[in-house]
């Protein structure tokens, strides 16, 4: 599984630049990270899927914290700050996206 070398937020694009140890570099938008995210507040509980939350086109993130070497937790702006975003989850994401730079 490819590991990212690199994580930078571009805050004016509103955008996270992931580049893996493949030399694939993705923009994944920070709305898609946001209505994505691996919390159980958007994935739910039980089995139970919620509808996806809605009017984060603008959102911005505030910070990032490390989670030891498999994860980052990505605090938005919106006060969403649970869910561990994997390596695996952001190369998904960034594949998804088709944001290949």
């Amino acid at each position: 599984m490819p590991h990212p070398t690199k994580l930078g937020f571009r805050q004016a694009e509103k955008t996270l630049r992931v580049e893996f140890d493949t030399g694939e570099v993705f923009d994944i938008s920070f709305e898609t990270l946001r209505v994505e995210s691996p919390s159980a507040e958007v994935q739910g509980h039980g089995g139970v899927k919620p509808p996806k939350p809605v009017g984060k086109e603008n959102v911005g993130v505030v910070r990032a914290e490390p989670i030891g070497h498999y994860a980052v937790r990505i605090v938005f702006d919106d006060g969403h700050n649970s869910g561990y975003f994997t390596w695996p989850k952001l190369y998904e994401l960034g594949q998804k996206a088709g944001a290949a730079v």
